[in-house]
């Protein structure tokens, strides 16, 4: 009788030490480009004064004496700075790289040869979710509740997509839910976001959306989906694409990309001295 097609496939060969040598230095490369970053656009967001910041709000319910109703009120309950946001995500991917290269690889490595990369899903994790608040507050997204949800939301969309290469661990045919619960995750900052906008635009009396919060949301929307297409082509299995480590290595570049773009869209329309 043969094996079912979703059967364990035998046990994953190490990776071969040419490629092995060829990641150390992708990830050292790349940790020292994250992290040159980081420090560029920290020195650079404190050269402008004062500091580029975006307010951060709660929203709760007041009882108005006068009127005897309960109302929505606001205040204000901090001043997220942009500058330093952006240089957070810069650092998370340098740990991330620098833990690849050097304290976890042969732990990061083992996993790689299983089809699974957990440490690219934990840093993406936070610092896409890091990337994606930044993108809402330039929007004017300021209610924290709503900012703490596009956090999560996104947060989630990664999970999903560690724990759809743990569930595709040995089976011929992939199994498809993870992936698709976690585009539908995905989707609900991008709508928030999307919806902002549209109501700022609409708004007679509102200020006009600047350009390169326009720009960042269309860019930016189009990297973030680049990363779901190569995980489809990884597990289709198209092209170059059957070879597992050649979408880790896309991953890295794409990564590198995005968070390149935001930072130096960001710079050029908030942080510029």
């Amino acid at each position: 009788m043969s094996a079912p097609a979703a059967a364990v496939a035998a046990p994953a060969r190490a990776i071969p030490a040419d490629r092995s040598t060829s990641l150390f230095r992708w990830n050292a490369i790349l940790a020292a480009l994250h992290l040159v970053q980081a420090a560029a656009i920290l020195a650079l967001s404190f050269a402008k004064s004062p500091v580029v910041t975006s307010p951060v709000v709660g929203t709760y319910l007041h009882f108005d004496e006068t009127t005897k109703h309960l109302v929505t009120a606001q205040r204000s309950i901090w001043d997220m700075p942009i500058g330093p946001a952006v240089a957070l995500f810069f650092l998370m991917s340098a740990i991330a790289h620098f833990s690849m290269a050097f304290p976890a690889r042969r732990w990061y490595e083992a996993h790689l040869a299983r089809g699974q990369n957990p440490i690219r899903w934990i840093e993406y994790a936070f610092s896409s979710s890091v990337m994606i608040v930044v993108i809402a507050a330039l929007a004017g997204v300021q209610e924290v509740g709503t900012l703490i949800a596009i956090f999560g939301a996104n947060a989630a969309m990664i999970m999903f997509g560690w724990s759809m290469e743990i569930a595709n661990e040995g089976r011929d045919r992939p199994q498809w839910l993870h992936y698709i619960f976690g585009c539908i995750a995905g989707a609900v900052p991008w709508l928030v976001i999307f919806a902002t906008i549209v109501i700022s635009a609409t708004e007679p009396n509102s200020a006009p959306i600047p350009g390169f919060v326009i720009a960042i949301f269309v860019t930016l929307f189009v990297f973030f989906n680049v990363f779901a297409i190569n995980m489809v082509l990884q597990y289709r299995k198209i092209g170059r694409w059957r070879d597992y480590l050649y979408g880790e290595r896309a991953y890295m570049l794409f990564s590198l990309f995005a968070k390149s773009l935001l930072a130096w869209q960001v710079f050029f329309g908030t942080l510029r001295p």
